[in-house]
């Protein structure tokens, strides 16, 4: 297999895009990743397209995407692993350029989620897991998977609804001073303990927005990116994991066992552990979901997260700065585009260029740690500088 490096990233901006198709919308990120890497549309050998697609009008996205790019690549696919579904998209375009089958290709998360109104989003969503048994028979919601986490992590763990309201508060923070973001405002400790209860213990401040959104990374082989930049990000290790589609089937609450099981991949793979990271994406679309991925990713012992954030351990000058462009819960979480996002952001960190938001950069080595569902998937991706 061949060394791949990340060459070019592009981002549209997140939130309620009323003004963009999901065409236009894919474009906003297409554009900037390509004239990054200094590329156009005929130097693509291969593209895939990450996106969950139930909300909006096109049945065949990565098509119509390709089509308004300008992209004629030798292949193109559509990827779907729910909110992990530009991660997805990410490692099929990585395993094109790394098998030889193609110099350069490019990865594409859009998701635009606001075509529908929100009593049906929760629908969709809810049906996301084991649809007869658990939508059906018991009509849980996304917040109400993710509420069984938390109140089984704070029975076990002592975790407290203080801990979960920082995680938002220190989101907000950072998604302030990112242009990208949904939401660029901060939030007090206060605000997010005053806001409604969506599923006990999780409030408004607790979950993320509904957003439209898109993300592009252009890859290629070692020898065409020498050739295109002098910063290359190099793709350090992929690792990917999966879980049960009923809840019941897992041995508990305390964690996501396909991120555990992922991480471990990707560090063996690349040869690092939790300690050699420098900075990281990790999948927050609930507070608790980033208190578990301290945990499952090792950057802290298990039942420890909430003590982390206390500490104030993930934030620009802790242990390990985390979601340093408002994670999922203040940047915004349009499914498909989340992964590409995410892959983005840790390229920015790693070359320097995040600004206010920059992490200190020691060992050259970022993570990205994306989940679709509730553990369904996963997929931890490290990169580095060398």
């Amino acid at each position: 297999m061949r060394r791949v490096a990340v060459v070019g990233v592009g981002s549209s901006r997140f939130g309620r895009r009323d003004d963009a198709n999901l065409s236009e919308l894919a474009f906003e990120a297409v554009k900037p990743a390509m004239d990054e890497a200094g590329v156009d549309s005929k130097d693509i050998g291969f593209a895939s397209v990450g996106t969950v697609g139930t909300w909006y009008e096109e049945p065949l996205p990565a098509v119509v995407v390709a089509e308004y790019a300008g992209l004629n690549p030798t292949g193109l696919v559509r990827c779907e692993a729910a909110c992990a579904s530009g991660s997805g998209a990410f490692k099929v375009a990585h395993q094109s350029v790394a098998s030889g089958e193609s110099e350069i290709a490019m990865a594409i998360g859009v998701e635009k989620m606001t075509e529908v109104d929100t009593p049906t989003t929760i629908e969709l969503i809810g049906r996301a897991g084991n649809y007869l048994w658990e939508f059906e028979n018991v009509g849980i919601t996304f917040a109400g998977y993710y509420a069984l986490y938390a109140s089984a992590h704070m029975a076990q763990y002592g975790t407290t609804e203080e801990q979960l309201a920082m995680v938002a508060v220190k989101n907000h923070k950072y998604g302030a001073m990112n242009p990208y973001a949904h939401f660029q405002k901060e939030i007090t400790l206060e605000q997010a303990l005053g806001s409604p209860f969506v599923a006990w213990p999780l409030r408004v401040y607790s979950c993320c927005p509904v957003s439209d959104g898109s993300a592009a990374i252009i890859l290629a082989s070692e020898q065409a990116a020498k050739k295109l930049t002098d910063t290359p990000v190099w793709v350090k290790a992929i690792g990917t994991a999966s879980d049960t589609a009923n809840l019941s089937k897992r041995p508990d609450y305390l964690g996501l066992r396909a991120t555990m099981q992922a991480s471990k991949q990707a560090y063996e793979r690349a040869g690092v552990s939790p300690t050699d990271i420098d900075v990281a994406e990790v999948h927050d679309c609930f507070t608790i979901a980033e208190i578990l991925a301290y945990e499952d990713l090792g950057f802290c012992e298990k039942g420890s997260g909430g003590r982390m954030i206390e500490d104030g351990e993930t934030y620009i000058g802790g242990r390990v700065p985390i979601n340093l462009d408002g994670g999922l819960k203040a940047k915004g979480h349009p499914l498909g585009a989340t992964g590409c996002m995410m892959i983005a952001e840790v390229t920015r960190q790693l070359r320097g260029e995040a600004g206010k938001r920059q992490a200190p950069i020691k060992n050259g080595l970022g993570l990205a740690h994306n989940v679709g569902g509730t553990g369904h998937y996963c997929y931890v991706t490290i990169l580095g500088r060398e």
